[in-house]
């Protein structure tokens, strides 16, 4: 039994078709990313998705029975980006300020993306009459990441490198004031993308203001 569960594992990673549903789905994801960004979601159809993607409808409706699926497809892959890679903390890592410096310039480059604030306007949008989308959303992006950075501080204190009483709200205060001036313009399409520099500036700040409120002297 164990070996023909090796082969039909193998089978799995070697099946060509399987590689060409992961190519197609991707091909569907890349249109449906096309028309959202041109239309926002509410006027985007799954026909005109189909036709940017390459596709039949009917092709289209074996991958994804809705736009709303399609739609969490392409915010999923960005909350699951933003996790793996920005939030990615070792606790065992005790150079706070590198790490901090780190995170939040990685934070603050993600967020200021062109393309990011689009999908958080319509996630924004239709999370009212679609909770779960909306409670999806943040569960795996927002709330993932604030739960690595409260579990890095954790670990600081307890190694007596910080004193904090809540690193749930120090993490929250951290993330956010990374992201002050920078972001919000940029949400409400009044603002340019920030220089590169101009986001270091703001870090550093942030990353300053936290070491001199939690780090123990």
């Amino acid at each position: 039994m164990a070996e023909a569960s090796v082969l039909n594992r193998q089978t799995e990673r070697t099946d060509p078709s399987a590689d060409q549903d992961n190519a197609k789905r991707r091909q569907i994801v890349e249109g449906a990313r096309q028309i959202f960004m041109a239309q926002g979601f509410d006027a985007a159809s799954m026909n005109e998705i189909a036709r940017a993607a390459g596709v039949s409808k009917g092709t289209l409706y074996v991958y994804f029975q809705n736009k709303e699926q399609l739609f969490e497809a392409i915010v999923g892959h960005e909350c699951r980006e933003q996790g793996e890679r920005i939030f990615a903390l070792d606790p065992e890592e005790h150079d706070i300020e590198g790490v901090l410096m780190r995170l939040g310039l990685a934070f603050v480059e993600f967020l200021c993306r062109p393309a990011r604030a689009p999908k958080l306007r319509t996630v924004i949008a239709i999370a009212e009459r679609m909770p779960d989308l909306g409670r999806r959303f943040y569960e795996t992006g927002p709330a993932f990441g604030l739960g690595q950075l409260t579990t890095y501080l954790n670990a600081q204190v307890a190694a007596g490198i910080l004193a904090i009483d809540d690193c749930e709200i120090a993490a929250a205060q951290f993330l956010d004031s990374c992201v002050a001036t920078l972001f919000k313009p940029i949400l409400f399409n009044c603002g340019e993308v920030p220089t590169p520099e101009r986001m270091a500036h703001v870090v550093n700040i942030a990353v300053r203001t936290f070491l001199a409120a939690y780090r123990v002297r």
